[in-house]
């Protein structure tokens, strides 16, 4: 974006190579060089393939299996078109003939099966030559992904799949055992061609199709500058503004490593010149744009699957994410604070501030994410429908905003950026769904809950425990669609199965993939801040863990009361939960960060995570306990401050 472009530099005032940054943590920013005439024609290639989905997407009716297919096969073509084999510098306009081949094979073996789905599908077996169009198919599915995505999920699915061959069925026939996987996998609705490839062909392309739209009106600049404005002149202003701005991103980005890069190429240097320790710049910047994954409405993409997964209304999931994401970003904006206050940190000037009043002249540029969320909480039509309306008023809204103003130029531009954003989550879906699908044919996630239960002893907290440390290792370097996907299939169903209600199993496990993205040793978005801040990988990731200790204690909240996802409980209690849970972070936030009023000894800390914790986990007798621990600790730090002056006079 060009704001970012303009002020992102070091102290030193030399400009930052962000799109180095984006490309060694982001995948998806490894893309092939095209300029001239080929540049022009892949645009518009790629423009045409968002038009089709739009067009399948509102109006089609096609069967399931011709309408996924086809959709995989432009996958095919446009992605090796677009993602080169190996990352680095890349030769301009220069298609190497082994991407041709895996262009054509993979774009044919969907091909294949869109052409026949109706013969396909009516008898059960599927011979030898579509055996190995279904081969050809997984395997470029599976190369696509390595450059779009990474290795880890792939590692996943190439241990399981691995399993299915040889120990996951019964038939003492290899070759039988080779067809059948391969039908399960490419052919039946149980792999590819499953859920997160079925919503993300639904529902989640418009989504970027719409994000590519919005960043043109130039709401991002807008989500900085307010965030400015709002917070900048306080204590510390800068990194508040980055937990501002970064919150406000999140409701329509699906990456936390571009939120990273994107708002920290302007905070990270304006929280180090204002004196904060680069690694915590990095961090604060890294846990608030990774908390951008868990804020509704969009939440990554990851909405719209748990809707479909758990089989509730989408509206019903943006409504129960809300007081989560609120507290996560308010313990990471406290912790902030008392950093700020502990080290006498200043805001920013006058000067530096933009003017609030021209400001909320732009609060227009809002009006597409409004009637958005207004759409899909009332309208009888598909939430597709809705995103549809949000892109026509993002195009009217750019009108009114100069410098900004999508042009027909800007259209085709917007449509390509919304076809090549759908390549990574499209391979990565893909690839989830033959997790999943493997998972549920050989009985893995039976034999998962069963070992889970017996560590576990059928204590719940343990088994919470357990399960976490699952999703923060399949979450590792996994983008958030597919993050969800693989937790939803292996990790959810135990807790389910142990009590947790549905909702809160899939919110747990969400959260917890996530946060694998600040989670040392793949900790990607906190490596990314690192980069720019120029501090230490190492230290920021641990820094973000600290800031981001909301992602580690919500969870386990509403998954053993889930009061917090307004489950089961009143408005009083809703308006209760919000008062008391924002009391508790301030307390565990304060315990971390070590300081209050003044700087707590080791007891003080204790008694104030204790008395935090009491008081986000909801019920009468913890709220009063909490609160009781919290005063005696505000007691003693303001009877030491008192004393403290009295010895200074």
């Amino acid at each position: 974006m060009a704001l970012f472009k303009k002020r992102a530099t070091h102290e030193t005032g030399e400009p930052m190579d962000l799109e180095s940054v984006m490309k060694k943590f982001d995948r998806e920013s490894n893309t092939r060089v095209w300029e001239g005439i080929p540049k022009l024609l892949v645009t518009i290639v790629l423009a045409l393939f968002s038009v089709f989905c739009i067009y399948v997407t509102l109006f089609a009716t096609w069967l399931d299996e011709i309408r996924l297919t086809t959709f995989m096969a432009f996958i095919m073509f446009i992605g090796f078109l677009v993602f080169p084999a190996r990352k680095g510098v890349q030769r301009v306009n220069h298609m190497p003939w082994y991407d041709v081949i895996f262009m054509i094979v993979g774009t044919g073996s969907f091909a294949y099966y869109a052409l026949n789905a109706t013969e396909i599908v009516s008898r059960f077996r599927i011979n030898s030559l579509e055996v190995a169009i279904g081969i050809i198919g997984i395997i470029c599915l599976a190369e696509l992904c390595r450059r779009s995505v990474g290795l880890p999920i792939l590692c996943v699915a190439g241990v399981l799949l691995v399993y299915a061959l040889i120990w996951g069925s019964t038939n003492p026939d290899f070759m039988a055992r080779v067809t059948e996987t391969v039908r399960v996998l490419f052919y039946s609705k149980e792999g590819i061609l499953s859920t997160p490839i079925n919503v993300c062909s639904k529902y989640i392309v418009m989504f970027i199709i719409f994000g590519a739209f919005l960043e043109r009106t130039g709401i991002a600049d807008f989500f900085i500058e307010i965030a400015n404005a709002l917070v900048g002149r306080f204590s510390g202003g800068p990194a508040k503004v980055a937990v501002v701005a970064s919150a406000l991103e999140g409701m329509v980005s699906g990456s936390s490593v571009a939120n990273t890069v994107g708002s920290g190429a302007v905070t990270i240097p304006l929280m180090k010149r204002t004196g904060y320790k680069p690694e915590f710049a990095a961090a604060a910047e890294a846990s608030a744009s990774t908390g951008g994954q868990i804020m509704p409405p969009i939440m990554g993409a990851a909405a719209f699957l748990m809707a479909e997964t758990v089989g509730v209304p989408y509206s019903n999931i943006v409504v129960k994410a809300i007081l989560p994401a609120v507290l996560y970003f308010a313990g990471v904006f406290i912790t902030v604070h008392l950093e700020a206050k502990k080290e006498g940190l200043r805001g920013l000037t006058r000067e530096e501030l933009p003017r609030l009043k021209p400001l909320l002249k732009k609060t227009y540029l809002l009006f597409p994410l409004i009637l958005l969320i207004y759409l899909v909480g009332t309208s009888t039509r598909s939430i597709a429908y809705a995103a549809a309306i949000a892109v026509v008023a993002a195009i009217v809204v750019s009108l009114f905003n100069k410098g900004h103003r999508i042009t027909p130029k800007k259209i085709l531009e917007a449509l390509a950026a919304g076809g090549q954003g759908m390549i990574t989550v499209a391979a990565a879906c893909g690839v989830a769904g033959i997790v999943a699908g493997i998972i549920g044919v050989t009985g893995l996630a039976y034999m998962l809950f069963n070992g889970i239960v017996t560590l576990a002893g059928n204590q719940i907290i343990i088994a919470l425990f357990l399960t976490m440390l699952c999703c923060i290792v399949l979450g590792m370097g996994v983008p958030t669609t597919a993050n969800y996907c693989i937790m939803a299939a292996t990790c959810a169903p135990i807790l389910v199965q142990m009590g947790v209600p549905m909702i809160a199993a899939h919110f747990f496990v969400f959260y917890f993939g996530i946060v694998a993205d600040l989670t040392p040793p793949v900790a990607l978005a906190a490596y990314a801040g690192a980069a720019i801040a120029q501090a230490n990988p190492m230290k920021t990731a641990f820094t973000s863990t600290k800031l981001a200790i909301g992602a580690f204690i919500i969870p386990y909240v509403f998954a053993l009361n889930p009061a917090m996802l307004f489950i089961d409980t009143t408005a009083w209690e809703v308006i209760l939960i919000c008062i008391t849970s924002l009391i508790g972070m301030f307390a565990v936030s304060a315990a971390l960060e070590g300081y209050f009023i003044r700087h707590m000894r080791w007891y003080e800390r204790a008694i104030s995570v204790c008395g935090g914790l009491l008081l986000i986990y909801p019920g009468v007798v913890t709220d009063v306990i909490g609160l009781a621990l919290a005063g005696f600790v505000i007691a003693i730090q303001m009877l030491g401050k008192k004393k403290a002056a009295e010895g200074l006079a």
